[in-house]
């Protein structure tokens, strides 16, 4: 199961690489032959550089506030300079190694959750691979390193290892503000689980411990407790928005015309933001009528982060860390195998749009 996963992790990020050299050229609009190394820094990217480089307290030529951001993934950018590369090169090496064991990890679950279905696991792990957002899966940003903490940590959950997936959910704590909805599903997990043991309770407060710390972290540099979530009001309009205002904001968003005429890619990424939520509910739907509730918690509390900020983004990303969504659909795949063939059809070319579109810094989720 594990060499048949690594050979669809191979190919993928072969894919994507290729992508990452082609696009800058072939979408090229300058008079100046592109850089095509420099195709990986983009967005986000900007930013975990520069929390590698400078740390929270210094910010960055752009003036974006940093403390958006939780310390992993730019943590570990930074150490891995001890090799001699630098951050963005070390971020790339990071979510290559992650995305190798989140897949593995998630071909696991997948088997673990349906074992009366023969190879299932690694055609979850290429759901995954070949997910329209998987560029995000090689690119330095949280989705790689989040999901090698997650996947194996509700595995263990789901086995009634409840310290080892504690300890799991804590270290995707560190990762992305995710880990506390990661938490509370984990805490909704054991309370619904046959296998949950009232002596392991302790262990469900360990993902509570680099969270609060973070918080005190920049409660000293900043002033606030709640420097994070100030962070991402001033700098991405994640303050709290009713749910139906932030839809319509988002359907407008979607709108042709919404944007000036040369950000189409803007209204692109709003639909495609429409769809990940129609996902979303259906995916939440189906977990509900198979009473998984520590999953269902998971895409919920999710759906709910990102349906009540001005607007819907980023939403398209997230669906990369819902591992029912792939185990999903690999079961559809081998109940219905034209389904599969055809996910793969969409998927496929949709992740090199996606892919390109990243890579020649158009704005993509």
């Amino acid at each position: 199961m594990a060499r048949e996963t690594l050979g669809w992790w191979l190919v993928s990020r072969i894919g994507i690489f290729v992508l990452s050299i082609s696009a800058p050229m072939l979408f090229n609009r300058g008079d100046t032959y592109p850089n095509v190394w420099r195709a990986w820094l983009q967005w986000d990217v900007w930013h975990f550089k520069a929390i590698a480089d400078f740390g929270y307290n210094n910010g960055e030529p752009s003036g974006a506030p940093l403390a958006a951001f939780f310390p992993g993934l730019p943590f570990l950018m930074r150490w891995i300079g001890w090799i001699g590369i630098g951050p963005v090169a070390g971020g790339i090496v990071i979510s290559l190694v992650a995305s190798a064991f989140a897949g593995v990890s998630l071909a696991r679950l997948a088997q673990y959750e349906f074992p009366q279905l023969a190879n299932l696991g690694p055609k979850a792990a290429l759901m995954w691979f070949a997910a329209p957002v998987g560029v995000f899966l090689a690119a330095p940003y949280t989705e790689a390193l989040f999901c090698a903490f997650a996947f194996p940590g509700w595995l263990a959950a789901r086995q009634g290892r409840w310290a080892r997936a504690a300890i799991f959910v804590a270290l995707a704590s560190t990762v992305r503000v995710s880990g506390i909805f990661l938490a509370f599903a984990l805490v909704v997990e054991f309370l619904t689980s046959k296998k949950r043991d009232w002596l392991s309770i302790p262990w469900l407060a360990v993902p509570a411990i680099p969270v609060l710390g973070f918080m005190a972290y920049l409660k000293q540099i900043h002033g606030s407790w709640f420097a994070w979530q100030e962070a991402q009001e001033k700098g991405w309009a994640r303050e709290f928005t009713e749910p139906w205002i932030s839809l319509i904001h988002t359907v407008e968003a979607a709108t042709k015309g919404h944007f000036s005429a040369d950000r189409s890619d803007w209204t692109w990424m709003f639909r495609a933001e429409l769809v990940a939520l129609v996902v979303g509910l259906v995916l939440l739907v189906w977990l509900v009528w198979r009473r998984s509730w520590g999953e269902a918690a998971w895409v919920a509390s999710t759906v709910a982060a990102f349906v009540t900020s001005f607007w819907i983004y980023s939403l398209t990303r997230a669906t990369l860390l819902w591992w029912p969504l792939w185990i999903g659909l690999a079961v559809l795949a081998e109940r219905r195998p034209w389904l599969g063939r055809l996910y793969l059809a969409v998927a496929i070319p949709l992740g090199a749009i996606w892919a390109a579109a990243f890579f020649t810094g158009r704005w993509s989720g």
